[in-house]
């Protein structure tokens, strides 16, 4: 079909010829997937039929078309639909085909949805939704102020239920703690969001909490773990944080079994801010040796360069690292190809680095309650793109008591029972 195009190469519409057709590209690429996925359920039940051998699962026309929100634009959908005669012999009701691809309740794709909660983060209303996406869309189709007041409802549901889930069954063998100041909707200025991160036996990582606190504060810590222990989380073989954290004597309190590992980040940050400009690149390399050392004795023969080194000139930068030596040496004592994982909070940090850099301070109304949930559907959102530890298959090994020498495991579960 000929489109008549303005010489700013858009459509008497006003919208860009290139934008129509990537969204006619994508509804013609959604409408032949729509198909396929019928034809597939209805060949599946070809052998499926009536006493009068009549197929039990056959094609019924289409449904109403309807607009749906995508990362192209909206786009006109008419889906296919299916007359499923079958009867569930459990419940007695008809079976009902729902599209995988397309469900009856979908009026927006997941990265549309994602994007809401960041747009809200940064300051913008549920009134500005509409304005602020309809001429980048297309389209207002879903994005009213009551649809995002809605979906805001359910992300702050979705967040009191995650705050509440039984943990008995899970085990998370190594976690991360941190505070992370993101200035959004907080009541407070030194609140903050006290996040857990953790890995589980087969070595993938997931959220485990997050609350708003004090960063500094043991008590929002405890709080926090105490609430995790209430429901049946176990304790953690190590867990590792910044050493200004309260969390270490809520660790104490809730989990006194679990070793403790500062992280090398915040430390070395912390060490460097005690020295003069024109001594921190020296420093900096002399903390890197530490940290990247073959085993822990090299490490701590690093530890007495760096304080020979520094020590007279800089003794409050090296007692920062000196004090706090068995804690930041922890991770020696576990499997080498997790060093990399254990000796920085790096888990947290690199999730959050994207959130902080769409984010800043909203100082008009605005719910923290609110906040909290957007933060939760972002961290929860990025959760299906962290990868797990390296050698995943020892992480049980952790868990069952396996004894690591030099970042090589000497001695099985097996052996210690024996």
């Amino acid at each position: 079909m000929l489109t008549v195009v303005n010489e700013d190469s858009t459509t008497p519409s006003g919208s860009s010829l290139l934008d129509e057709i990537v969204r006619e590209g994508a509804r013609r690429m959604l409408a032949a997937a729509l198909e396929a996925e019928v034809n597939a359920y209805i060949a599946e039940l070809a052998d499926e039929r009536d006493d009068e051998g009549r197929r039990l699962a056959v094609r019924n026309g289409y449904h109403q078309p309807r607009q749906v929100t995508t990362a192209a634009g909206v786009v006109e959908v008419k889906a296919p639909r299916v007359n499923d005669k079958r009867v569930d012999a459990a419940t007695g009701e008809r079976k009902r085909f729902s599209s995988a691809i397309l469900p009856p309740w979908c009026r927006k794709s997941p990265k549309i949805s994602e994007v809401l909660p960041l747009l809200y983060l940064h300051g913008l209303s549920s009134g500005d939704f509409v304005p602020a996406l309809e001429h980048f869309l297309g389209s207002s189709a879903g994005l009213s102020a009551a649809t995002v007041t809605r979906l805001t409802q359910q992300w702050q549901a979705d967040h009191a239920a995650f705050m509440d889930r039984d943990l008995s069954e899970v085990d998370y063998v190594y976690v991360w703690a941190d505070g992370i100041h993101l200035n959004v909707r907080l009541e407070e200025a030194k609140a903050c969001v006290l996040v857990l991160i953790g890995v589980r036996a087969d070595g993938s990582k997931e959220l485990v909490a997050l609350r708003d606190g004090y960063r500094e504060s043991g008590e929002s810590w405890a709080d926090l773990l105490r609430d995790c222990a209430r429901r049946g989380m176990r304790a953690p073989v190590l867990a590792v944080g910044d050493g200004a954290l309260g969390f270490w004597k809520a660790l104490a309190e809730v989990f006194p079994a679990t070793r403790e590992q500062r992280c090398w980040v915040h430390k070395t940050a912390n060490v460097l801010d005690a020295m003069p400009k024109s001594a921190q690149p020296g420093a900096k390399k002399a903390i890197q040796d530490i940290y990247n050392a073959e085993d822990k004795q090299h490490a701590q023969a690093a530890i007495k360069t760096f304080a020979q080194l520094y020590g007279a000139k800089f003794p409050k930068a090296v007692k920062k690292i000196t004090d706090d030596r068995d804690q930041l040496l922890t991770f020696y004592d576990f499997s080498a190809e997790h060093w990399i994982h254990l000796r920085t909070t790096n888990p947290i940090e690199s999730t959050f680095a994207t959130v902080r850099l769409r984010t800043k301070v909203t100082r008009g109304a605005g719910s923290h309650t609110a906040a909290l949930a957007m933060v939760f559907k972002l961290v929860e959102s990025a959760q299906q793109r962290w990868r797990a530890v390296n050698a995943p298959h020892l992480v049980d090994l952790v868990r069952a008591g396996a004894r690591f020498e030099r970042g090589q495991l000497v001695e099985r579960p097996e052996a210690v029972a024996a």
